[in-house]
């Protein structure tokens, strides 16, 4: 899985990418099959910081989470979380998709 970390309006610190990197690596255990993960970081307003995830998936389109605090790692923790819950409701609907097709099949 690729994950590419950029900031916008502003510059990150080579730990801060790290850190990011890292948070963002979890994602990988909801779903096996993603690809890449895209991280901007929009420092327009040094207050506010945006942090948005796009994560790209073999045969799905592409999930994207947005999240908006007064704090980056506030920011960076909210879109990891966000993007999880659109995971695992991606993985059960295929797991009940798969579930009901074996139960017509018997």
């Amino acid at each position: 899985m690729q994950i590419n970390v950029s900031a916008r309006h502003g510059h990150l610190s080579p730990a801060s990418q790290s850190k990011i990197t890292a948070k963002v690596s979890r994602l990988k255990r909801y779903f096996n099959q993603l690809t890449a993960l895209n991280v901007t970081v929009d420092l327009v307003n040094a207050s506010l910081p945006a942090v948005e995830i796009v994560a790209s998936a073999e045969h799905f389109h592409d999930l994207v989470s947005h999240e908006l605090s007064s704090h980056l790692w506030r920011s960076v923790d909210g879109a990891v979380q966000k993007l999880e819950q659109q995971l695992r409701k991606h993985k059960e609907k295929v797991r009940d998709h798969k579930h009901v097709q074996a139960l017509h099949k018997s």
